[in-house]
C-alpha cells in the first residue's frame, strides 16, 4: 500500500493465477485503483467480484462490484508454458464455478448455458492439454471456458462446494485449486438427487457419462490424471470430524440439506480417493 502511494500507481496490473489475481482486488479495493488482469491460468477468478481472505486459521469471502478487474486481457501465449498439471487442476476449479452456477439458489436461464457451454469448453480443452501441452488451440479453448465459468461464479451464489473448499483451505491449509478438483465429483454426488434436471442438462457434457453425470465427471478426472485425495495435500483422516462440524457451523444455500452423516462421508472419500457416489 505504501509503495503504491511513493510510487504514485495510477493502476494495478496482475499476471498470473487466481493468487496473484486476488492479490490485485485486494490492493484495487482498499485503494480504489482500476486493476487490469492479465490471467495466466484457467480458474476463472478475474471474472469475479469475489476476494477472499484468510483471518487466523478462518477463510471467507466478500463481494463487492468494484472487486471485479476493470479490464482483462487474454492471450493463450502468455499461458503457454503453464505446467500440464496445473492447467488440469485450475480448469476444473473453473469448472467448479459453473457446476455451483447450475444449482444456485439465485441461477437463470442464461446463467445456465453459459455454464454447460463453460464446461464443455474444458471438458474438450483439457485433455487435449495433457495428451500434447503445446497445442494452443486448446490453451485458448481453455481461456475461453474459464471465462464463461468465471463469470457464472461472479453471478451466482455459493453452495456446498465452495463452503467445503473455502474451509478446508483456510483450516487445514490445503492448496486451492487441488482442493476443488478433489471435492467437486463429491459436492456433485451430494447434489445429485435434490438437481435431477441439473444432473440431466450436464450428464451429455461429459463423455462416456451415459446419462451420470457423476460418473462422467470421475471419467475425466481419471482421464486427466487429476489428483483425487486429500490425504495427498496434509489433511489427516483425524481431521475429518472436525471438519464436518465446520462445515456445519454455517448455514448457505444448497438443493440439499446439510447433514452431518453425509458430509462426514464426503469428506472421507474425498480424503481416501474414492470415486465419487451419489449419496442417498
Amino acid at each position: 500500500m505504501a509503495y503504491l502511494q511513493d510510487v504514485s500507481a495510477d493502476c494495478i496490473v496482475s499476471i498470473g493465477g487466481g493468487s496473484v489475481i486476488g492479490l490485485g482486488k485486494a490492493l484495487s479495493i482498499r485503494t480504489g485503483l482500476p486493476h487490469l488482469c492479465i490471467p495466466t491460468t484457467y480458474s476463472g477468478s478475474e471474472m469475479t467480484p469475489i476476494l477472499g481472505e484468510t483471518d487466523n486459521g478462518e477463510k471467507f469471502t466478500r463481494s463487492d462490484p468494484r472487486i471485479l478487474p476493470a479490464t482483462v486481457i487474454y492471450d493463450a501465449d502468455l499461458a503457454m508454458t503453464l505446467p500440464t498439471a496445473v492447467c488440469i487442476t485450475s480448469g476444473i476449479n473453473a469448472m467448479a464455478h459453473a457446476i455451483e452456477a447450475l444449482y444456485a439458489a439465485n441461477t437463470t436461464p442464461i446463467i445456465t448455458l453459459m455454464a454447460l457451454e463453460g464446461i464443455k469448453a474444458l471438458t474438450e480443452a483439457l485433455p487435449k492439454i495433457a495428451a500434447e501441452d503445446s497445442s494452443k488451440d486448446a490453451r485458448e479453448r481453455a481461456l475461453y471456458g474459464a471465462w464463461l465459468c468465471g463469470t457464472c461464479l461472479g453471478n451466482s451464489s455459493m453452495g456446498i462446494h465452495h463452503k467445503l473448499c473455502h474451509m478446508l483451505g483456510g483450516s487445514y491449509g490445503l492448496p486451492h485449486s487441488e482442493t476443488h478438483t478433489i471435492l467437486l465429483p463429491h459436492s456433485l454426488a451430494y447434489n445429485a438427487l435434490a438437481i435431477p434436471h441439473q444432473m440431466e442438462l450436464l450428464a451429455p457434457v461429459f463423455p462416456g457419462s451415459h446419462g451420470d453425470a457423476v460418473k462422467g465427471l470421475n471419467l475425466l478426472l481419471e482421464r486427466l490424471g487429476a489428483p483425487r485425495a486429500l490425504k495427498d495435500f496434509g489433511l489427516k483422516e483425524s481431521d475429518l470430524d472436525n471438519a464436518t462440524q465446520k462445515a456445519l457451523s454455517a448455514r448457505y444455500p444448497n438443493p440439499r440439506d446439510l447433514q452431518a452423516e453425509g458430509i462426514r462421508e464426503l469428506l472421507g472419500r474425498a480424503w481416501a480417493g474414492m470415486p465419487a457416489e451419489t449419496s442417498k
